[in-house]
């Protein structure tokens, strides 16, 4: 089969396009020929090995975290997927730029009926991130107020119109020319980075979700009320990520050490700072599905590109300029 994949920790340039073998399946797996896959920004991170000392990968590896598709086969074991049925997960056991991946049936949900193959593979790691973030973790509840970084990107984009969905008050941070497009989306306040600091323009929030971490995370801080709470995906790991990985001992004992300082600093202000680590789940899929089907969830897709010009679609992630998400097509 096709796939994009990379045979050592390396940069967009030595990604090829080129011929892996289907993974085999197992009894509680679903085998997905996949139409449509989207690029994160941890996809890039993956390539260049920024996480090679946590969760390191073996080589060949097929990248890629979300895709929509239709079902090819299923294990002895499964009982809720069919072939034929459309689906869309984010992966768990193999990548998905690829024109076959392999799930786990409980990572697996079918995609809502009112959007296409396209839309559908830009929302599982995005809309699982919003999702655990604001309902499980935050439990973000009508009338309070977050503040979500960077709404124009893929996780924000999709933060933005959850948040609304549940009732609260939505303050974002992205750039003036992006104003009007993320007030579109659902955000209240709205801003600009550039010319702005959200530090000092906003105070007494209940929940922050950090997508930037560094300055932004400590600085997030300071918006936040008494017995609020802080939820990152891109600063310090935490012991819960060490425990959601299975880290051996030592790991166990050194993760949580890189998220002191910001632990210590928030407990001081009486918050809550937690990293997470998202994770595939076809129920919170089948959840965000009914949402989309409703109306209330809106995929955004930035760029479409085929699976020849999957290098050019990963040099456009990298730029940072992309508005929603950026979807490769797979199947011809």
């Amino acid at each position: 089969m096709k796939a994009a994949y990379i045979d050592r920790y390396s940069n967009i340039n030595d990604v090829q396009l080129g011929e892996q073998p289907i993974p085999v399946l197992a009894e509680n797996d679903v085998l997905i020929k996949v139409h449509a896959v989207s690029i994160n920004p941890l996809d890039l991170r993956v390539l260049e090995g920024e996480f090679k000392a946590i969760l390191p990968v073996k080589f060949p590896f097929i990248l890629g975290n979300d895709f929509a598709g239709v079902v090819a086969q299923v294990g002895s074991n499964v009982t809720q997927f069919k072939v034929g049925d459309e689906v869309y997960a984010k992966t768990d056991l193999n990548g998905a730029f690829a024109e076959y991946t392999i799930v786990q049936q409980s990572s697996l949900a079918l995609k809502p009926q009112n959007i296409s193959m396209e839309h559908a593979a830009s929302l599982p790691l995005v809309s699982l991130t919003a999702w655990q973030a604001l309902v499980e973790i935050a439990k973000l509840r009508s009338g309070q107020k977050v503040l979500i970084h960077a709404g124009s990107g893929g996780v924000g984009s999709i933060a933005i119109q959850l948040a609304k969905h549940l009732g609260a008050t939505v303050a974002t941070t992205t750039s003036g020319k992006n104003t009007r497009w993320v007030r579109e989306l659902g955000a209240d306040i709205i801003i600009d980075y550039k010319i702005m600091d959200f530090e000092q323009e906003l105070k007494d929030y209940d929940v922050v979700l950090d997508t930037q971490g560094g300055k932004t995370l400590e600085k997030s801080l300071n918006v936040i009320k008494r017995g609020g709470r802080i939820i990152s995906i891109s600063g310090p790991p935490d012991r819960a990520f060490a425990d959601a990985i299975n880290a051996n001992w030592l790991l166990k004992f050194i993760i949580p050490f890189l998220s002191w300082s910001i632990r210590n600093k928030a407990k001081k202000r009486d918050i809550t700072y937690s990293f997470l680590f998202m994770q595939p789940n076809g129920h919170q899929l089948y959840q965000i599905a009914d949402l989309v089907e409703a109306g209330k969830i809106k995929p955004i897709v930035d760029k479409e590109y085929p699976f020849s010009q999957m290098n050019e679609a990963l040099q456009y992630v990298n730029t940072g300029r992309a508005k929603g998400k950026v979807v490769v097509q797979i199947a011809d």
